[in-house]
């Protein structure tokens, strides 16, 4: 089977290069030819572990090739599928731009039955929107060519996307013919053949489960983050709530941790356009309003911790352990250590950063505002705080008496309440952590 993706970001890199480890001939499209150069050579964008192995394997095996050219493997291909990026606008709604003129280059150019599949998140409506772009760009060319359009949104966890795409636990597809469904289901089958959950559906009903199912999980990191600043004003610890709650069957502990707000490409952005979504029907998201400013407001709680334990924060020097979102990425769209960071700065702080795999994104960034260390104990020398933002896995057990003997004034803030209370308060710290 031949498909081609369009769009060489994080859902375009990683569904085209799974499909390939499937069996599937892939054409992967994006403009940016230095982009693809750099891919056919084998190297990547992005980050996401695993990712890099899987590209350069199918790249050898000739399943998978990068273009700049959608136009030079239509008449190959069985389906399109648009991965490109969506950016909200100003008021919050998504910029469809590039999705259209997908849509525009698909009408263009088809010669034969094609499906256009919308993986990108767009809103309830985009669908129709790019099917009569494409049959007006077909008018023009006085031609009648039957095509498909359906939807196909993405379901994936930055630092798991991989397992997440070849071991998925539903593919949710919209569609509007049978013939568009038998030509999904073969593409799909081989990913679920051994819990097979494919979900058809019409495509309104796909475009909004996408917005459905990341509001639902921003809204219970938001609700557990508001629970943890009530709990540490009423002397409750949010562990033994957690722990309490998440053992209701009908509730679970996933996405019930506190922290210091969610960030990434998709919560955000998936939660400002059902707002705007339901303000162009008349209709207030109020449950989602409160997610969104539940989460701005979290992402200064660090900042306000240690605000109160250091008082003045001019001139004092706070590490940072984690740029990026969340563990396992680069990504850094969203972050609350951006926000933390820009604070502290406008505070006359000075700041030292510590991140696994971000460091040259948040110097692409924010540029050499902050002091870029070479390794979590680097970046505590001197310090009067450390906040931990990201739980990356060798932050986990890091040596304390080492760290004591480091730092100016032991100070710590545990925006992900990872750590042992005893064993840091043993070693002299003052130790903050959200809701305890």
């Amino acid at each position: 089977m031949n498909i081609a993706v369009v769009g060489t970001g994080y859902v375009g890199l990683v569904s085209g290069t799974c499909f390939a480890e499937m069996g599937v001939n892939v054409t992967c499209i994006d403009i940016d030819s230095t982009k693809i150069d750099k891919l056919n050579q084998g190297q990547l964008p992005i980050y996401e572990p695993g990712l890099e192995n899987m590209v350069n394997r199918n790249l050898s095996e000739g399943r998978l090739r990068f273009r700049t050219d959608l136009i030079s493997v239509l008449d190959e291909v069985e389906v399109v599928l648009s991965a490109v990026g969506t950016p909200p606008d100003d008021d919050g709604s998504a910029d469809l731009q590039y999705v259209l003129a997908v849509a525009r280059q698909f009408g263009k150019n088809i010669k034969k039955y094609t499906v256009l599949v919308t993986k990108s998140t767009v809103p309830v409506g985009t669908a129709q929107k790019v099917k009569q772009v494409i049959k007006d760009e077909m008018a023009k060319r006085g031609v009648d060519i039957p095509f498909d359009i359906a939807s196909n949104p993405e379901f994936l966890k930055e630092g798991a996307a991989i397992k997440d795409f070849l071991s998925p636990d539903r593919v949710v597809i919209g569609i509007e013919s049978e013939r568009a469904k038998k030509l999904m289901d073969r593409l799909y089958k081989p990913f679920v053949l051994n819990n097979y959950r494919i979900i058809f559906m019409d495509i309104p009903s796909a475009e909004m489960t996408k917005y459905a199912a990341n509001s639902m999980l921003a809204t219970r990191i938001s609700f557990m983050n508001d629970i943890a600043n009530l709990c540490e004003l009423v002397g409750a610890d949010v562990e033994m709530v957690r722990r309490g709650i998440g053992a209701d069957a009908r509730i679970g502990t996933k996405f019930l941790y506190p922290g210091c707000g969610y960030g990434g490409s998709c919560f955000p952005k998936d939660v400002k356009a059902l707002i705007h979504t339901g303000f162009e029907h008349g209709y207030r998201m109020r449950v989602i309003e409160s997610v969104e400013a539940v989460n701005e407001d979290q992402k200064i709680v660090v900042f306000n911790k240690l605000l109160s334990s250091l008082g003045n924060i001019k001139g004092k020097t706070i590490a940072i352990w984690g740029l990026a979102f969340k563990p396992e990425t680069d990504d850094m769209r969203e972050a609350p250590a951006l926000i933390i960071i820009n604070k502290l700065i406008e505070a006359g702080a000075i700041v030292n950063v510590y991140d696994p795999i971000a460091m040259d994104e948040c110097r692409r960034r924010i540029g050499n505002c902050v002091n870029y260390c070479h390794d979590m104990y680097e970046a505590v020398i001197d310090a009067d705080a450390l906040a931990v933002i990201t739980e990356w896995k060798q932050f986990r057990i890091p040596s304390w008496k080492v760290i004591a003997k480091t730092m100016k004034t032991k100070i710590i803030i545990d925006a992900r309440n990872i750590y042992d209370e005893k064993e840091l308060v043993s070693e002299g710290f003052n130790y903050y952590r959200i809701g305890r």
